[in-house]
């Protein structure tokens, strides 16, 4: 049974699709007005699982990621640089997408903009005004959140504890003593559209709400980010929606825990701030970066530290190290035991993540199954069917996990030759020589590893 912990109703829910077999799936994307930082990155891997588990259980998944093109902050960066905001945006816009493919995130079936998406909003926005959830003033059209009595149910806040008549003007995220809401924003800064309700631009929320609502409908079924989105941005988008179909907006809300660095918020101020470009500049693998931001349940702080990212790399060497060692294992009779160590960790794996993303657990049967899988291969027991099943299987999961190279590294003729010349000295019993060329050969990068089955090397 697949369970998500729902911020909504606060408990652990068994996942049922509004159309079978199919998952509608949002999650919040960039504000395109710099690159974006590791802590983006945690809940983008995050909604990374989310989307290929899915798909590993089966479910076909329409995914929605926005895209925020306007907004204070790209407006005032694109006018800051004397160039037009669409310019400006493109930019970040290619960088993120970029980013997205050094760590293996999957592109979702829409990457909608906000600019290019004003006629929605506005439609949005005058059901609003027609069902008086929406009120003009000094130009801008705001939402009167007094006429929607559960507005607070996502987190959890009394309506009655929210300052009264508080309005916010801007786009940022932590005015939480919000009440009434901007929809629509009177002309200011040069950036406007001319509409049926007006000159200007819109807010924030209602972004979300119109382009979810276009490419998955009224009603769908999960709706993801990070914390600090719970409130004020998808408690608005809640209220503007649900006042506007009179439906309910999502069924599940799946929300992931800050990423901390060395045990402190990120900021430019403490000198902790990175962008994903920053780390892969220092040398460090994508992958790596995918994998620690991956193998801490979502729910969960994170804290990244350089500690913790070399592990990482460790970790994700080792890893591929296993995998293509399967390809050296020439025993000839089956271990009718390996055919159970995969299917138990096929098993424990499923049932890990079927449990609200528990990626920890899933992960230690893996692990477990390695430990097992490498006993066999040490003791010449591994046949050669037997590493193919195991491969099959690394495979299979890493359409969830995608921590694999799967390309293996080619030698050139000149490194196969001195492999050739080292067990040529081993079998003579020339040991100083074969230590001589297992250290030529580690300085260029490739290691040895005398096994059962001869001698097997792998790139550093």
């Amino acid at each position: 049974m697949l369970r998500f912990y729902n911020t909504l109703t606060k408990r652990k829910e068994e996942f049922k699709p509004i159309r079978e077999g199919l998952a509608g799936l949002y999650t919040c994307g960039p504000t395109v007005y710099d690159l974006a930082h590791i802590g983006n990155f945690r809940a983008y891997v995050f909604e990374d699982l989310l989307h290929r588990y899915l798909e590993y259980r089966g479910f076909r998944v329409i995914r929605v990621m926005n895209i925020t093109d306007v907004d204070d902050k790209t407006i005032k960066g694109s006018q800051k640089e004397g160039i037009s905001l669409k310019e400006f945006t493109d930019r970040y816009i290619s960088a993120f997408l970029e980013d997205m493919e050094k760590l293996r995130l999957k592109k979702p079936d829409y990457l909608p903009r906000a600019t290019e998406h004003i006629p929605e909003m506005v439609s949005l926005i005058k059901k609003l005004l027609e069902k008086g959830y929406a009120y003009r003033k000094d130009g801008s059209i705001y939402f009167s959140i007094s006429k929607f009595p559960s507005y607070g149910k996502l987190a959890g806040i009394d309506l009655s504890e929210i300052k009264p008549g508080a309005r916010v003007d801007v786009d940022e995220y932590e005015k939480e003593d919000v009440r009434d809401f901007a929809l629509w924003k009177e002309e200011k800064e040069g950036v406007f559209w001319d509409t049926e309700i007006g000159r200007g631009r819109p807010g924030w929320h209602i972004e979300c709400s119109a382009m979810s609502m276009k490419y998955l409908g009224e009603s769908f079924d999960i709706h993801t980010g990070g914390v600090d989105n719970i409130f004020p941005h998808h408690e608005n988008e809640i209220a503007q929606s649900e006042a506007a179909t009179g439906k309910k907006f999502v069924n599940y809300w799946l929300h992931c825990a800050h990423l901390l660095v060395n045990n402190e918020k990120m900021s430019k101020s403490k000198g902790n701030f990175y962008t994903l470009r920053d780390i892969l500049n220092k040398g460090y693998n994508p992958v790596a970066v995918r994998y620690l931001l991956l193998s801490t349940h979502y729910r969960d702080p994170l804290n990244f530290t350089e500690r913790s990212l070399i592990q990482a790399e460790n970790t994700v060497k080792n890893y591929n190290a296993f995998y293509q060692a399967l390809d050296f294992c020439k025993g000839e009779r089956p271990n009718k035991s390996i055919e159970e160590v995969i299917e138990t960790a096929r098993q424990e794996f499923t049932e890990g993540l079927d449990d609200d993303l528990n990626i920890s657990l899933a992960l230690s049967e893996i692990f477990n199954l390695i430990k097992q899988v490498n006993v066999s291969i040490s003791e010449g027991s591994l046949s050669t069917s037997d590493a193919a099943d195991v491969k099959n299987f690394l495979e299979e999961i890493d359409s969830v996990l995608a921590i694999l190279e799967k390309e293996k590294a080619e030698l050139t003729e000149e490194e196969k030759q001195l492999i050739r010349e080292r067990e040529k000295a081993r079998k003579e019993k020339i040991f100083n020589k074969a230590d001589e060329i297992r250290e030529l050969l580690k300085k260029k990068g490739i290691i040895l590893e005398d096994t059962p089955y001869g001698t097997r090397w792998k790139k550093a």
